[in-house]
């Protein structure tokens, strides 16, 4: 591979809605029009995804709202068309942030309420404090996933949602710690070890879809509920000192599967400054920028 090649496979798309939206802060163009003029199928590569994919060498291709389902299955297969046809025939990786709840109403929802089966937030899940039904969920969310040509899911959130103020709590299974652990758990069995798996995959095959557990080392603990998004809510407190309480939905949950995929396969560092937790080196910044946290803590330990 070249340098460039392997630059490529360190980047992430924006956000692509399917087909590309023609204003906002994500909008694409075909043939240099928007949609609606360019005679273009709703399935077709956008101008920028093209670029971005021949260009850049990306292959990590977040997707968001979809025109149905089959249309996002259609998509995929033109992604992977063009990608296997050059370079090292890397394929694309497409990924989605939570689709199947009822309202798509945030950047980190905008895949949601759509043609595939719709279920209770994960607070909701938890609230059936019944593991068995969020693995049921993750086989089900999976199987529609693979068939829309997605074999990532940004989810599941698993930050212990200590402070009733934050609005992400309700995508949080809640503030319980060994709840939100089995929970955990069982979201990510469900997503990752196939029905069909084969035994030398581990566990994995043509139904699974690989889950990156977020956000590391827990948003739940937000400075006023202000949510690190923005610069108002930048950091994360942990009052009581609760900090290793925090990272048991992670160590106990998702890097202790009862399935035989063993761990989650990707994590999610959340954009927040986890105040005064680096003991180490004494920095306070953005945790994916932290050298304990991400590389002490979390690849070391």
């Amino acid at each position: 591979m070249t340098v460039e090649q392997m630059a490529g496979l360190m980047l992430y798309s924006r956000h692509q809605a399917i087909p590309a939206q023609e204003a906002g802060m994500f909008t694409g163009t075909y043939q240099e029009k928007p949609f609606s003029k360019s005679g273009a199928s709703t399935a077709d590569l956008s101008d920028q995804q093209i670029a971005f994919l021949t260009k850049d060498n990306l292959r990590h291709v977040l997707m968001t709202s979809v025109a149905s389902p089959d249309i996002a299955a259609q998509w995929n297969n033109n992604i992977q068309a063009l990608v296997e046809g050059i370079g090292m025939g890397i394929p694309a990786n497409n990924s989605s942030d939570p689709r199947n709840g009822a309202n798509k109403d945030a950047e980190y929802n905008a895949g949601s309420g759509g043609a595939i089966s719709q279920w209770p937030e994960e607070l909701g899940l938890a609230a059936t404090f019944d593991a068995a039904i969020t693995a049921q969920f993750g086989t089900i969310a999976a199987a529609e996933y693979r068939a829309m040509g997605i074999a990532t899911a940004l989810s599941p959130q698993i930050d212990l949602a200590t402070e009733p103020r934050w609005n992400r709590f309700v995508g949080t299974f809640g503030e319980d710690p060994k709840l939100a652990t089995d929970m955990t758990r069982a979201y990510v069995d469900g997503f990752q070890t196939s029905i069909k798996s084969i035994d030398a995959y581990e566990g994995w095959g043509n139904q699974s879809v690989n889950a990156m557990v977020k956000h590391w080392p827990s948003g739940g603990p937000k400075e006023g509920g202000r949510d690190g998004h923005f610069a108002y809510g930048k950091f994360a407190v942990y009052p009581g000192n609760n900090f290793e309480t925090h990272l048991k939905p992670f160590t106990e949950g998702a890097f202790k599967l009862d399935g035989k995929t063993k761990k989650a396969s990707a994590v999610m560092p959340y954009y927040t400054i986890s105040y005064g937790q680096d003991k180490k080196y004494g920095e306070n910044v953005g945790n994916g920028f932290s050298k304990y946290i991400i590389t002490d803590l979390l690849r070391d330990k």
